[in-house]
């Protein structure tokens, strides 16, 4: 007896909090997210404090987060948010294309930096990989963070990584998903999450995201 499709279940909707200080950009990206399919803007706020708060009462999948805002920094809600809801991705949504800013995010645990002038597109599908635990990036900031990875000190940390660990390390730190990296390398993907995993607990680091800050901050250069 074939089954209902009826009896289906539908996939959940990814879960959105946009926190902005600028009413008419919140508004907009508010209203943009909430026609995508497979979408669901839980809450918005217009500042920090109040980012947190949307945060931890409605948990959700993926949070936007304006770095500049009244009252308490982007950076500071960040470490909030992450503390209270350590389940949620953070990606920041800013003007600012300063690299320290970019790192100071990267090193608090943000998933992605977004500049604003990013196309509906590109948000909506990195919303969608933000979502999955993969790191997301405006093209200009990956541009400045691979001149960083390629003019890192010589120095590198004595850790046990393996040369295919190093490689997926540098990969990470370009901004590649499991799936780009697989095929980048020729292997399975599950092979990379496996790496990928190895490479997080060697360094005793928590995120994809902070294993490509520490391949910046130690030297490893991005292949050409």
């Amino acid at each position: 007896m074939s089954a209902d499709p009826r009896d289906a279940v539908a996939p959940r909707p990814i879960r959105i909090v946009v926190v902005d200080d600028h009413t008419l950009f919140r508004r907009g990206i508010t209203a943009l997210l909430s026609r995508v399919a497979g979408f669901e803007v839980v809450g918005e706020a217009a500042d920090g404090f109040d980012g947190i708060k949307a945060a931890a009462q409605h948990r959700p999948d993926v949070v936007l987060l304006d770095l500049n805002m009244p009252g308490i920094s982007g950076i500071d809600a960040l470490h909030a948010i992450l503390k209270e809801t350590p389940g949620t991705h953070v990606v920041m949504l800013t003007v600012s294309e300063e690299p320290d800013d970019l790192m100071a995010c990267l090193r608090a645990g943000a998933l992605g930096y977004l500049l604003k002038n990013i196309d509906s597109d590109f948000l909506v599908e990195s919303i969608r990989r933000a979502a999955e635990g993969d790191s997301v990036m405006s093209p200009e900031m990956t541009s400045k963070l691979l001149r960083q990875v390629r003019a890192g000190g010589a120095t590198a940390a004595q850790t046990t990584l393996s040369p295919r660990e190093r490689e997926i390390l540098v990969h990470l730190a370009r901004g590649g998903s499991n799936k780009e990296i697989a095929r980048d390398l020729d292997v399975a993907e599950s092979t990379v999450k496996i790496h990928v995993q190895h490479i997080l607990r060697k360094l005793e680091l928590t995120s994809r995201v902070q294993a490509a800050v520490w391949a910046v901050e130690h030297g490893l250069a991005a292949r050409p």
